[in-house]
């Protein structure tokens, strides 16, 4: 059983065609992403604009060889990172990073791709449209088609290191929400309507589980991870009209955890827990299945709420 992990390059500067930072200079913004799990906020990157002389979008795309190092990929060993650029409830411009996560001894389906992970850091951390979202290596076609789910689908530009795409160009005659008669898209979900019967509910989860994007299963969901000496993490289900590019709840908090920079081992996870919809549910075996590619964690507390 594995202990996951990312590795990052501690003594390398990051120089690439759009920016160049020295080793000092890479270190710390390595500890500040961590410290901020994977997102820059517009202050942070008016100030590197400044410092490099260089338009954000030059720095969206030279920062992602650093988003890159987030990866965990035991199977592949190939290492892919993604940052979207976003508006936030203010309008204002932030970046959230994301990485690959694989599970080594699990099936394949079950990983987290880079674009998946820049697109959770930014939907549970309230980015509101994205503009733009920049990336090491062509989207997969699992990818492209979770990318079709966004409301700005159609919209946001996709930046690759010597090329620019819309979602379009990549997945022509595509398949989405309005085919399943669903008129809402992920970062336009339906107006919530409902709470859970139990009141007395970790009130973070709850919140987390009701901003799920479920229109497909009505399984609200969410997972908190809890550790001893980095506080919680926590991660909502986010569901695909193709289904199978949906995003588990417990993927989206590995994905957090991961962009802190944080192990996920015995020495680091105190609790994980997973609330789903009562009549709903369908998360419990995935996540016992991620879950058992790991020693000595403690037992997933699993929840199912009624709604009303």
């Amino acid at each position: 059983m594995a202990s996951a992990t990312f590795t990052v390059q501690q003594d390398t500067a990051l120089t690439n065609s759009h920016i160049s930072l020295s080793v000092t200079q890479t270190q710390a913004l390595r500890s500040q992403l961590k410290a901020q799990r994977g997102i820059l906020h517009p202050n942070d990157i008016s100030q590197l604009c400044a410092q490099l002389n260089v338009s954000d979008d030059a720095l969206l795309q030279g920062l992602v060889p650093l988003a890159s190092e987030f990866s965990v990929a035991p199977v592949s060993h190939f290492h892919v990172g993604s940052i979207v650029k976003a508006l936030d409830e203010q309008g204002d411009i932030n970046f959230y990073f994301g990485a690959n996560v694989e599970f080594d001894h699990q099936a394949l389906s079950l990983v987290v791709h880079a674009e998946q992970s820049a697109i959770n850091n930014a939907w549970l951390n309230g980015a509101k449209k994205i503009l733009k979202i920049a990336i090491s290596d062509a989207p997969c076609g699992y990818c492209r088609q979770f990318m079709n789910e966004l409301a700005d689908a159609k919209e946001f530009d996709i930046l690759l290191p010597d090329q620019h795409f819309k979602l379009a160009d990549l997945l022509p005659h595509s398949f989405g929400p309005t085919d399943l008669g669903n008129d809402f898209s992920l970062f336009n979900p339906k107006q919530q309507q409902h709470t859970f019967a139990d009141t007395a509910l970790d009130e973070k989860l709850a919140a987390m589980a009701l901003m799920a994007y479920v229109p497909y299963s009505n399984n609200f969901s969410a997972v908190k991870i809890s550790t001893f000496d980095n506080g919680d993490f926590y991660g909502s289900y986010a569901e695909n009209a193709a289904y199978s590019p949906s995003l588990s709840p417990l993927q989206s908090a590995l994905s957090q955890l991961f962009l802190a920079g944080l192990s996920f081992n015995d020495k680091t996870i105190k609790a994980i827990t997973l609330l789903e919809t009562q009549g709903h549910e369908n998360q419990g075996g995935v996540a016992r299945a991620v879950l058992a590619s790991f020693s000595n964690l403690p037992e997933i507390e699993v929840i199912s709420a009624k709604l009303r």
